[in-house]
């Protein structure tokens, strides 16, 4: 139960952070007259990831059963690669080392996100390791 809660929370507010975070605490570049940097489509795509991040911490926080959780906490695994891939790889930012986005922001995302997938990977063997099942393929009757 411990473990439920606390996950869970943690998940939903380091979820939040990447959503959020780069729109109002650790902002990305301005526009630049002629329209958005790079940076700009990078925060916008954390929002969609870092939403998803939270609402697998909810899950977490709902679902009792062991291999739910386990899932999940696997999906917050992947999810949170991907949040450290936004900004790194798949959209990039400024090119300049000197922008905020550069100085504050991916930084910022990036120790979310590694915090993130540490966190699941460790609550995934814990998880894992604590399931009272004897045969992880099949399902435990409750009955």
């Amino acid at each position: 139960m411990k473990n439920r809660i606390l996950s869970g929370m943690v998940v939903i507010l380091l979820g939040l952070l990447i959503a959020f975070g780069p729109q109002f605490i650790f902002k990305v570049c301005a526009s630049m007259g002629d329209g958005f940097p790079r940076c700009h489509w990078s925060a916008r795509g954390e929002i969609g990831i870092g939403l998803l991040i939270a609402a697998l911490g909810a899950a977490l926080l709902i679902f009792a059963e062991t291999k739910i959780r386990l899932g999940l906490t696997i999906g917050v695994f992947f999810s949170s690669i991907i949040a450290i891939s936004i900004p790194h790889a798949l959209i990039g930012g400024c090119a300049m080392m000197t922008m905020a986005c550069r100085r504050v922001a991916f930084p910022s995302i990036t120790l979310i996100g590694i915090v993130l997938l540490a966190g699941s990977a460790l609550n995934a063997f814990y998880l894992a390791n604590n399931d009272k099942s004897d045969n992880p393929l099949v399902a435990v009757d409750h009955t």
